[in-house]
């Protein structure tokens, strides 16, 4: 008898995670082994955002908590995006979920059916496609590369649409290659979007906040031609600090934030009390600690670049948002050192994981083979012995 549904055989485990957990295990055996494949911050959660978390506790904020959300935290999470992303939305619209992660994963199941087809712009973050087979959904890939900054065009756009296109899920900033749509090329794709009023937007904005390029991040939100069937999905996971907490949302049309109610109501009902009185606290305290974050972020960044570009055979583009660097490696295909041959970027990073005791993702995670993942979301000090690491382990590959 098979115990285990189709479902869940049907979908791949995470590779992120997975890696997460290899490096875990052979630090556990005594081996040093740097981790650059977790897309977390290092930093601790900021203190005045801890405070109100201390409060909430000392106030009693133990019982169950409604479906959608504190209607104070919603109202902070509308406030916030009229201030910084120029949108509007009522608290009805918002529906605070376990994550970003948990708010998206509702959405696609309360809007995809069975053979609808998603647009998923590649590389993507590994759990996009899976959300859509869960919801038994179709995923359309929209390949780009990095001489593109991997990033589509608005021709791409056009021609994967047709009469089955239910959505499209764009990341900017993009994990996992950090790159970031500019207000024109987001534009470009609105004005295609605009032109198939059945097809969703759901706009994956959770590094919104952890953004290189000197002037203000861009919603798709926030073009009036499709703002009234765009989702915007945030947390507070990247930019406080708070992955721990999981606090994310969805701020949706009304239709779909109800549908999203609905099926939360079913399976977690309302998100902790008390992280919900922090993330409020992270929506109307100081901005400071953002600021300060990105700072470092920022820094990391031309750090980890300018060390990659020192490594021969390493081709990399400077990204513009989140904290990951995806550079190709298929110059080292057919090299062998240290009992290893490499075949594939998934053999690449293995070799470094056990070479170089080095953490990376493969690019196939992402939907885009021969590239690697580095997430630079660790001390400057890591980082430049990592990337030492590595280069002396490629430099052995012949």
């Amino acid at each position: 008898m098979q115990r285990i549904s189709n479902r869940v055989q049907a979908l791949a485990s995470s590779q992120t995670l997975a890696m997460s957990q290899k490096s875990a295990e052979l630090r556990a055996q005594g081996v040093d082994v740097i981790n650059l494949s977790v897309g977390e911050p290092d930093f601790n959660t900021p203190d005045h955002i801890k405070a109100a978390a201390e409060k909430a506790i000392e106030d009693n904020f133990s019982f169950y908590t409604p479906v959608p959300g504190y209607m104070s935290l919603r109202k902070a999470i509308c406030e916030k995006l009229s201030r910084e992303n120029g949108v509007s939305f009522a608290p009805e619209q918002i529906v605070v979920g376990n994550g970003a992660k948990h708010a998206l994963c509702n959405v696609i199941l309360a809007t995809v059916n069975p053979g609808d087809e998603v647009i998923i712009p590649v590389p993507a973050w590994v759990s996009y496609t899976e959300m859509v087979k869960l919801a038994e959904g179709q995923p359309v890939f929209i390949p780009t590369d990095i001489e593109h900054n991997f990033k589509i065009t608005a021709p791409q756009l056009e021609a994967a649409i047709n009469e089955r296109t239910r959505a499209i899920i764009l990341c900017s900033p993009s994990n996992p290659t950090g790159s970031v749509y500019s207000r024109d090329e987001l534009a470009a794709l609105a004005d295609v979007l605009a032109g198939h009023p059945d097809v969703l937007i759901i706009a994956d904005e959770i590094y919104e906040h952890i953004l290189y390029t000197g002037g203000e991040f861009v919603s798709m939100g926030s073009f009036p031609l499709i703002a009234d069937r765009t989702v915007i999905i945030n947390g507070v996971s990247k930019a406080y600090a708070m992955t721990g907490w999981r606090i994310g949302y969805c701020a949706a049309p009304v239709e779909i934030a109800k549908a999203v109610t609905k099926l939360q109501g079913q399976f977690t009902s309302g998100a902790s009390s008390i992280a919900q009185k922090a993330a409020e606290a992270a929506y109307t305290g100081s901005q400071e600690c953002v600021e300060e974050m990105r700072k470092a972020f920022e820094r990391r960044r031309d750090l980890v670049v300018r060390l990659a570009r020192e490594i021969p055979g390493l081709k990399v583009n400077e990204p513009q948002g989140a904290f990951y660097l995806f550079p190709e490696v298929t110059a080292y295909y057919g090299k062998s050192a240290h009992g290893h041959t490499i075949n594939d970027s998934g053999e690449l990073a293995m070799y470094l994981l056990q070479v170089a005791h080095v953490a990376t993702v493969d690019g196939g995670a992402f939907c885009t083979p021969g590239y690697i993942r580095l997430s630079y979301a660790t001390s400057d000090e890591n980082i430049v012995e990592a990337m030492t690491r590595i280069k002396a382990a490629l430099a052995d590959l012949k």
